[in-house]
Order: structure tokens, then sequence, then C-alpha cells
């Protein structure tokens, strides 16, 4: 079974991740002039459910888990949000992904809302069988809440395909019926959508695309560092590798590892599945030499920095050492907000989360719209569709940034929020 895994490589301040979020949101809601009544109305969780798991383990013991699900905003749409299994699953991260994922599928235009889940466990000491059993009780107590016109799920960390297949087929158990878009990021067998794997890294490329043309940065022989070598990061470097970057330092939670003259993005990738997910190792298989403090592979002098790990990694602490010139955000919250000033006066372009990461839930969005239709596309016509909703966001987007003279995330914000404040004003949701 294969897994989304996002390496734990800690930074030496702990921030609040939904503090953070919401520092975001102000200073883009201040430049809009938001009242306070409008602010009101779209900041804080609609909901937040916390539940207790039972589940039978194989040797015969009960083991309790914790399970959250948030919905922050469903103004625009039903929620949409990942479900990840972590050990690190806290309720304060969960709703600062789903506060997240409303602007990113406001700042992308398309009819959903945020919402985001988690179970507090560590996934790789559970056997196949108590994984399903936990994860049909998540869906199971959670029943209520989910729906394709209430609360759409999808994979996240350490959660894969066929997690969601199980979360479906309990759903549909419940429901007496076959229902496949109350769940994305399904196997292509049982409603899934074509491109979805490659999604959020093709989503992020598309935004580099644009940002060099912006900054006039010849992306052929442009080097390239990658802080987390999951899904979303290997896949960047191969996309990346076929626009003529050079991939000049990779790593994961086991591992960081540097080359002048460039890492073969495929070679590492199988390495790194041969080797049960893990990058430590791979100096002895290649011409690569480990870097020993992981953490500074965000200060290498690079043309291009992916953080695709965690939130929090470039801090005050450390932004002032940031040598690369585009920052492309493919980790949620992976800079906080004393980082952003300082790379903002450094003339540092960051292409931030809710914009270059979304192409995950925007491929979720059209597997959405195809379980909904009955109808399936190609994969040409998923990636069409998809560069058409990413160009058109980061034109929008650089455009409020040229016009009001502010950094990349604060007009990204400023889209996302103005869109979310006239949904809700049009419903009527003041009264």
């Amino acid at each position: 079974m294969t897994s989304r895994k996002t390496p734990r490589i800690h930074s030496k301040q702990t921030i609040s991740a939904f503090e953070n979020a919401k520092r975001q949101f102000d200073v883009a809601a201040r430049l809009l002039g938001l009242t306070e009544n409008q602010i009101a109305m779209i900041k804080e969780p609609r909901r937040v459910t916390k539940v207790s798991l039972p589940v039978q383990m194989d040797d015969g013991r009960i083991e309790i888990f914790v399970g959250y699900r948030v919905q922050h905003n469903i103004a625009r749409g039903p929620a949409k949000g990942g479900i990840r299994y972590s050990p690190m699953v806290t309720e304060d991260e969960v709703k600062a992904l789903a506060f997240w994922m409303t602007y990113k599928c406001a700042v992308l235009d398309i009819p959903l809302g945020g919402g985001k889940g988690g179970i507090v466990c560590d996934p790789n000491k559970l056997s196949r069988g108590e994984l399903e059993r936990l994860s049909r009780r998540y869906f199971a107590e959670m029943h209520d809440l989910f729906g394709p016109d209430r609360d759409v799920p999808a994979p996240d960390v350490n959660t894969s395909s066929q997690v969601m297949a199980w979360m479906m087929d309990t759903y549909c158990m419940h429901e007496n019926n076959y229902i496949p878009a109350v769940i994305t990021g399904k196997p292509l067998e049982i409603g899934g959508s074509k491109g979805r794997e490659q999604a959020t890294a093709q989503g992020m490329v598309f935004c580099v695309l644009q940002a060099a043309k912006h900054l006039n940065m010849k992306l052929k022989g442009a080097t390239v560092a990658i802080q987390g070598y999951g899904n979303a990061g290997s896949n960047a470097a191969l996309l990346l590798e076929k626009e003529g970057c050079k991939i000049v330092a990779i790593s994961d939670e086991f591992g960081a590892f540097y080359d002048k003259n460039g890492i073969d993005a495929k070679h590492a990738i199988d390495y790194r599945k041969a080797n049960a997910g893990k990058l430590s190792g791979y100096d002895k298989v290649s011409s690569a030499k480990p870097i020993e403090d992981p953490m500074k592979l965000l200060e290498l002098d690079v043309d291009i920095l992916i953080p695709a790990a965690i939130e929090n990694q470039i801090t005050e602490e450390n932004a002032e050492n940031i040598k690369a010139k585009l920052i492309a955000e493919c980790a949620n919250g992976p800079i906080t907000p004393e980082g952003d000033i300082i790379l903002d006066k450094k003339n540092v372009f960051v292409i931030p989360d809710i914009l270059c990461n979304a192409g995950g839930v925007t491929v979720s969005y059209f597997e959405w719209v195809q379980n909904r239709m009955g109808y399936y596309w190609s994969e040409e016509k998923v990636l069409e569709e998809l560069k058409r909703y990413m160009d058109k966001a980061f034109e929008n987007v650089l455009r409020v940034s040229l016009e009001r003279k502010v950094n990349m995330r604060i007009a990204a914000f400023m889209v996302a929020i103005d869109r979310v404040r006239t949904a809700t004003e049009w419903r009527g949701l003041y009264h």
C-alpha cells in the first residue's frame, strides 16, 4: 500500500500553526477593510469534532485512538480536506489546515470550503487489518458529517488511496448505496481521477513556470533544493527536471543529501522505495554527500527552494540565511510570519502555499465532479484543466500583488478572503 509520507523535520521554534494562519489572515483582512462582523463570520472554524475510536488490535485488546474533523467554512461549498494519520496530529494543527483549505479553494475559485481531519496514531506500527479497522471506525463515527454535499475528505500524510477506498466503502454501507463522490483520492477502479498522484507537484510546477516568467528567470540549469521527498517533493523533482532544472539537494526525515552536479530524481525515488521509504544511506549509492544538519538544506545557495515537508521551517532564526531567489511552498505553512517579513526585505519571491500547493485539491475537485457526472476524463483533459485553473489563479494573485504593492501571500489571502466574504454576504449568513 502506497502512502503519502511527510518528513518530521523539526525547527527549534515551536509556533502554533493555527495562530500562524490567523496572523496571515489578519494582515489581508485589514488591507481589505473588513469589519469586525465580516471577520467574525469567516475566521474561526464552524465545527470542531473530536472522537474516541475504540479499535480491536490483532492481539485481541482494545486500543482507543483520538480522531478529529474540522470544518472551517462552507459558504462556497462543502468542506474539503484530507485526513492524516500521525502521532503529531493535534487539534491546533487540524484547525490550521482546515483554515488554509478554505482559502486555498477560494483562491483557485473552486466551489468548495475548508475541512481537515486526522487520527493520532503511528500507522507504521499498525498491521493492515488494524489500519483498516481504524479507518472504517473513524468514518463510521463521523458518518453524519460526511457526504458529497457536506464534507468530502481526501488522502493526506500517511493515508492512501486504499484508506480512501475503505472509508468510501464504510460510507456506502451506511447509506446502502454507491456514492463515490463522498471522498476523493480513490483508486481509479472505484472512481478515482487520472492525474491525481502528481497533482500537487504539477500545480506547483505550473506556478513556478509563471513565476520564472515574471522574474525573467531561466529554468534551464536553475538549481533546486527540495525539503521533503515524499509524494509532492519527489514528483516536483521529476517535473522540474523535465523543465531543465538541476536538483542539487533533497531530504526526508531520515537524511539530507547534496550534489552540486545534480541528483537524478528518478534514481532517488527508486532508492527510497527499495529502502523502506527512506533516503538514509543514499550517499552510498550515489555521488551525493550527506548534509549533517538537514535544516541547512534550506540555506543552500540555489535558485529555487521547495519546502515540501511540514509547517514552520523558515523562521526568524534562519530566514536571513536563505539564498534562494524563488521559494515555492509545496508544504502548508512552511514559513512563519516573522520569516515572511525577513524574506520580503530580501526580495525573495515566495509562491504561497494556498496557491502553490493547490493542485491537489483542484484535481480532487475534478474527481468529485467526475463522480457526480458519472463521466471520467483522460489524463490530458485533467492536466489541461489543472493548468487553466492554476495559471488563472496565479495571474489574479500576481495582479493584486502588483496593484496593491503587497507580497504574493497577502495578495493570495486578499483574493481568497474577498471571495469567501462575498459568498457569505450573498447567502445572508450574518443573520
